[in-house]
């Protein structure tokens, strides 16, 4: 016998009213407050709630226009307002008026929407069709259908267009409930957030069953991928002995912000800041690993520049970071290496991580290989300048990006894997496949992230962590700078807008993970899995 699921007009009325009459004002609405549930307001239950209205306006749509439509203004209020921070880096180009900010995120809005508009009319055509106006059934088929294509939409907005991978859903679930990340990636336990939602759309509908079975595998997926976390961290502390086979690093915030920093009558101030929290403890004189953050100086440190381009000459430039350190201590710092013509023009700049060592030598560089549009190159130069537009951060050249991820070798601290800034918030890209590295150093510059920005980017290395069983380590100048363990959990930090170091041994590495060992193949073949299922469903209960 088949069994009819009940459709979405089963709802409270007044509710189901509004939403017929309404559907695309609401949400809008919805999207605004799906954003809630990110860092810096952390409010994930109105996120899931928002979530499950924009389920049940979508299967309530009479056609695929209207559930694109619906899918569409969902997304344009979700983006619209979790990257608001974006507006605040306008306010650090004079070029630029800052109402421009404000135009620039709702026209990344308007485009960002397009994926979860994509994800609403899959689950809309992998549900059942019921009432006389072509509307969808709440059933498994639609829940599976939401999930599998909101990851596969997450995992093309990640590298469409050079991709913008901000804020996915799963940074809903940290710090506990992140942990099938190491299992599916990112990308797949948005899914698991989709179907959480979809059980308070069940239990709205009193399918009791359905919902007592569908929150009892998530919570057996989840509960099993977080025992598999927590064997992998007690193994790796018996074997490192709590951590202190672990190299020591200092960990510098400086807290100069973005208004002081390119500013030259704030160049000796900016260094003295840098220099009073690196200097050595006299209670110990191990070795040390220094870490700066991104940009840290605007000295250049390569030899063989033309001489108009250094304010300091570069072995002055080494001699006083040396200064501040021990006999065998290393720094990883920020700064610029410059590119130039046949004719000794400079025609381009590397955002880079230089290690220098103690005798004031350079060791391996990292050139950073994802970067931002606008705000280190200028897409379409001569169109854009020609409009009076530049990029947000200073400086006439554009950046050139370096090869793809590296692992350096640092001798006595071991291999360190670099992501300087944004390039941490793309998941499966952030090491090396052919040099694991023993963590992940991100150095960044929030600075011009507003209030919101830093506490989101912060969650996304946290995820980049437990994807890869890596800790990762973050030195900003204004903050968060953090010390992350492998297991996604904040060990120490620094708040925002204060200056201070950590003093702290690197946290252990886990095992490979299995994301680590197969990367985005798996929650593609995740999203595939629960669109096959759907797909099964859909037949069987048809």
């Amino acid at each position: 016998m088949t069994v009819t699921a009940p459709p979405i007009a089963s709802l409270p009325n007044r509710i189901a009213a509004m939403a017929r009459r309404y559907p695309k004002g609401i949400a809008f609405v919805l999207g605004l407050i799906s954003a809630t549930g990110f860092a810096p307001l952390h409010f994930w239950p109105l996120s899931l709630l928002a979530l499950a209205g924009w389920m049940a306006l979508a299967l309530q749509a009479p056609n695929m226009r209207r559930t694109l439509a619906i899918g569409w203004c969902f997304g344009v209020g979700h983006f619209l307002f979790g990257l608001n921070w974006i507006a605040t880096a306008f306010t650090y180009q004079a070029a630029m008026p800052e109402w421009l900010g404000w135009i620039a995120v709702l026209l990344l809005a308007l485009y960002l929407a397009i994926y979860p508009a994509m994800s609403a009319l899959g689950g809309w055509l992998l549900a059942r069709k019921t009432g006389p106006h072509h509307s969808r059934a709440l059933s498994l088929s639609a829940l599976l259908g939401f999930a599998g294509c909101w990851t596969l939409a997450e995992w093309l907005r990640s590298w469409l267009f050079t991709g913008f991978a901000w804020n996915p859903l799963s940074a809903l679930t940290l710090p506990y409930a992140a942990a099938p990340s190491r299992w599916i990636g990112t990308y797949g336990t948005s899914a698991l957030v989709i179907l959480a939602a979809g059980l308070i759309l069940m239990l709205a509908a009193r399918r009791y069953r359905d919902s007592a079975i569908g929150a009892a595998l998530l919570a057996l997926f989840t509960g099993a991928a977080l025992t598999d976390q927590m064997l992998d961290a007690a193994d790796s502390a018996v074997e490192n002995k709590g951590g202190a086979n672990t190299p020591l690093v200092t960990l510098v915030q400086p807290n100069i912000g973005q208004a002081e920093k390119w500013e030259g009558a704030h160049a000796a101030a900016n260094f003295a800041k840098l220099a009073q929290l690196t200097k050595p403890l006299p209670t110990t004189d191990a070795p040390r690993l220094i870490l700066w953050p991104e940009a840290a100086i605007p000295d250049y440190l390569e030899r063989g520049y033309p001489s108009y381009y250094y304010d300091l000459p570069a072995d002055t430039a080494r001699q006083r970071l040396t200064a501040l350190m021990n006999q065998v201590d290393v720094m990883l710092l920020g700064a610029l290496k410059l590119e130039f013509d046949q004719a000794g023009n400079a025609i381009g700049a590397r955002n880079s991580v230089m290690s220098l060592f103690s005798d004031g030598s350079l060791g391996p560089r990292y050139d950073k290989s994802h970067l931002v549009p606008y705000g280190e190159y200028l897409p379409m130069r001569p169109l854009l300048s020609a409009l009076g537009l530049s990029r947000l951060a200073p400086g006439d050249l554009d950046f050139w990006p370096g090869p793809a991820a590296r692992t350096l070798d640092l001798a006595g601290f071991g291999t360190v894997g670099l992501q300087i800034c944004y390039e941490i918030i793309f998941s499966g890209q952030v090491t090396d496949p052919a040099l694991r590295p023993a963590f992940i150093f991100n150095p960044s510059n929030d600075a011009w992230f507003g209030h919101w920005g830093p506490p989101q980017h912060l969650a996304q290395a946290r995820l980049r962590a437990i994807e890869e069983g890596l800790p990762v380590l973050r030195s900003t100048p204004t903050g968060i700078s953090a010390i992350i363990d492998a297991s996604g959990h904040i060990q120490q930090s620094i708040p925002m807008h204060q200056a201070g170091r950590i003093d702290a041994h690197i946290p252990a590495a886990f095992s490979p993970t299995l994301f680590s060992r197969f990367g985005n193949i798996l929650p593609i073949m995740f999203g595939l899995c629960l669109i096959a299922a759907a797909i099964a469903f859909r037949r069987r209960h048809g």
